[in-house]
């Protein structure tokens, strides 16, 4: 009926309702958090702050956790664009396995994935007596941090762009590869500038994953200090330890990253939807 009004409008109160609910569960579970771990890391003013972060094993903690990061967030990049392009432009046998291994990781617990890498690299795993007889170390050592930050995170580029590929379809690509264009120059040139925001974006998520990665990392690093400590893993021992200054310290290192992530995230969201918008048009 022309006469009465939608069903699906919420009133004034009901709406009001609905934002100061979001707005409360935000300061609770988000903010006031925030504002405890900064609170406590400067609970011994800026000079003990400082002192706490230039320790040798934060520092080496803080190498490590942007080594790590380093590596498994290029590879995941690659992996991703890879992968999504083969499932989002061409038709093969298997596709549907693919997309059901790329959401593996979402799926099995990192512990679990971590203990997946022990059974396999460890001195009693299947690999490990080759592994120790050739010298190779690879749990309890920084390559197994990075497998298993590889594994918990390679999703992320990949279900970035998958929908994303789909959603622009082969014409570009088959236009141009009609044109003459290699697979290189249609990739470099076509598909490349079409999927940047979206990559950038996929890069993000992923970066701040494989920083902040714990139970994954927490199973093969073998927890040795200055050595195979990440910083989330070096929060854990300071906190064990009762050393509550230096893990807010380190924390709020982390809680600072993670704001610098949710800034560019918010900036590409905003470049990314114009982006969208425009192509669309």
């Amino acid at each position: 009926m022309s006469g009465s009004n939608p069903t699906t409008i919420e009133s004034p109160w009901a709406r009001r309702a609905l934002i100061g609910t979001g707005f409360l569960f935000l300061a609770l579970f988000l903010f006031l958090p925030l504002v405890m771990v900064f609170a406590g890391a400067l609970a011994k003013g800026w000079e003990t702050f400082a002192t706490e972060l230039s320790d040798p094993d934060a520092l080496a903690a803080i190498r490590l956790t942007l080594l790590v990061a380093a590596i498994s967030v290029p590879v995941n990049a690659v992996f991703g664009v890879a992968a999504s392009w083969a499932i989002a432009k061409f038709d093969f046998r298997g596709k549907s396995l693919l997309i059901s291994l790329i959401d593996l990781p979402f799926s099995v617990s990192p512990v679990v994935s971590g203990l997946i890498f022990v059974l396999l690299f460890g001195a009693q795993g299947w690999l490990g007596p080759w592994l120790t007889e050739h010298g190779v170390r690879i749990i309890f050592a920084v390559p197994g941090i990075v497998l298993a930050t590889v594994f918990v995170t390679f999703p992320f580029v990949a279900r970035e762009l998958i929908p994303l590929m789909a959603e622009q379809g082969r014409d570009d690509e088959e236009a141009a590869r009609s044109l003459g264009a290699s697979g290189w120059q249609t990739f470099w040139h076509v598909t490349l500038p079409n999927i940047r925001w979206g990559l950038l974006y996929g890069v993000l998520l992923c970066n701040a994953r494989a920083m902040g990665e714990f139970g994954a990392v927490s199973v093969v690093s073998g927890h040795i200090r200055g050595l195979t400590n990440t910083m989330p893993l070096h929060v854990e021992i300071l906190y064990n330890e009762y050393d509550f200054v230096g893990a807010f310290a380190v924390a709020s290192l982390l809680a600072s990253l993670a704001l610098v992530t949710l800034g560019v995230k918010t900036v590409l969201e905003w470049r990314f939807g114009i982006h969208r918008a425009g192509a669309a048009h």
